[in-house]
């Protein structure tokens, strides 16, 4: 069997296929391992900190969740 790199990096059911001598050959994915505790997770998300508004009900109401102009 051929492996095909890029889809083994893209496909996660084409990489459960894979046996383990063939995801041994596997080269690590060029963009590199990306890791974050749920910390850094909360604060990119913005979940960290409440919303600061001046009009509780743009918050609501606001399809973007953002305050009024």
């Amino acid at each position: 069997m051929k492996l095909d790199v890029v889809r083994a990096w893209k496909d996660l059911s084409y990489r459960a296929s894979l046996g383990p001598e063939e995801l041994a050959q596997l080269p690590n994915h060029p963009s590199g391992l990306i890791e974050l505790s749920d910390e850094q997770l909360k604060e990119a998300s913005g979940v960290a900190a409440p919303a600061q508004t001046t009009c509780q009900c743009c918050t609501d109401t606001s399809r973007f969740r953002r305050c009024c102009p």
